[in-house]
């Protein structure tokens, strides 16, 4: 039998939300329930921003409820709340509608995780997960214990990249088991979905998704996890930003100036919303013919170093744009494993070290922001 809104709403009507009894579905807290095709049920429960604490357990009761339903592959809820009336810009009669964010506790982490760094790109094609996935590989070179999380939604690259196939073990308490690949525990939307699905998801429902995946997956005593995340600067960097406390940001981008133009806006983002920058990669820097050994700047050269420059953030190093590179990425044996020795892979390793040192250095002791959408 398929599974229904109407089925959905029937089992929520069972969650109470508070002391009076009042169930979930009469309260009005409820947003637009979504069944897709492949019987995932995606909502979310409308919160203050003070009761993030309490009402988590009524999300978990309410996924509770959803997923002994026949037919529930797999539940995504969040909590959502805008800005408190009357603080702020959001008090103006003048001020737009505030995008709804997933609530976290200030200050939350996640338990055994010392740092969570993101790397973003303001446009795809630059090679972000490439990136992401060698400069993890590059911290766990050095010794340090390290996860990945593939927070891509909409394009997951992390199974292609590092060789993994299957899906993640479910633990007690609906907790999964990272996969591990290389000495990394992995997680991505990847494993849990078919590799042609298409993920037609709103905000709400990515944001919730992105929220489970660092929340609940024993990721167990790390010294960093590293976020891939999807390009742009929308719901899913502001729900990393809010439900985690990042300890900063790594901005991939080409040297060209469309590419750049997008770099500059992942950079004001996170700046805006109070999350340290780690540094600028330029990407697909130099093209090395393999036949005639001539160098070409196919997307030209040094922007990304001089964009460092002209923000006053660090510059973590230059990338080429090589086959080798592509081809490894391709077989799942990312080059910092596959030739750990290599002239690339010591770009990667020299990035990682970079980045080290400036979470070593404080720049995670701090707490999560308040995010202010102007």
């Amino acid at each position: 039998m398929a599974i229904t809104r109407e089925h959905v709403l029937q089992a929520l009507s069972t969650v109470p939300v508070d002391a009076g009894g009042t169930n979930l579905v009469a309260s009005g807290r409820l947003s637009d329930v979504v069944v897709d095709d492949a019987g995932r049920v995606m909502f979310a429960i409308t919160i203050q921003p003070s009761e993030a604490a309490a009402m988590e357990q009524v999300r978990q009761a309410a996924v509770a409820a959803v997923q002994g339903l026949p037919a529930v592959k797999g539940v995504f809820a969040s909590l959502t709340a805008d800005r408190p009336a009357g603080s702020g810009a959001a008090s103006s009669p003048s001020a737009p509608q505030r995008p709804h964010a997933a609530a976290q506790p200030r200050n939350q982490r996640i338990p055994g995780v010392q740092h969570v760094i993101a790397v973003a790109s303001g446009k795809g094609g630059v090679g972000k997960s490439t990136t992401a996935c060698n400069l993890a590989l590059g911290l766990k070179a050095m010794g340090l214990k390290v996860g990945l999380l593939d927070a891509d939604i909409y394009g997951p690259s992390m199974p292609k990249l590092l060789g993994i196939h299957g899906k993640p073990r479910l633990l007690e308490n609906r907790v999964l088991e990272p996969m591990e690949a290389y000495g990394l525990k992995v997680m991505s939307i990847g494993f849990l979905v078919e590799e042609e699905a298409a993920m037609i998801w709103r905000g709400p429902m990515v944001m919730s998704a992105i929220t489970q995946m660092l929340r609940e997956v024993a990721w167990g005593d790390l010294d960093v996890l590293v976020v891939d995340m999807p390009p742009g600067t929308g719901d899913a960097q502001l729900t990393m930003a809010q439900a985690t406390p990042l300890a900063g940001a790594v901005i991939v981008s080409t040297p060209q100036d469309l590419a750049l133009i997008d770099a500059r806006r992942g950079v004001s983002m996170f700046k805006r919303v109070e999350i340290p920058i780690l540094g600028i990669v330029e990407n697909m820097a130099t093209f090395v013919c393999p036949h005639c050994g001539q160098s070409s700047h196919i997307f030209g050269h040094g922007g990304a170093r001089e964009e460092a420059q002209r923000l006053g953030v660090p510059f973590l190093g230059e990338v080429p744009l090589n086959m080798t590179i592509r081809e490894l990425s391709d077989a799942g044996r990312p080059v910092v494993v596959a030739d750990p020795d290599g002239p690339h892979a010591t770009i990667y390793k020299d990035m990682a070290r970079q980045v080290w040192s400036s979470l070593a250095g404080g720049a995670a002791a701090r707490p999560a922001p308040r995010i202010v959408i102007e």
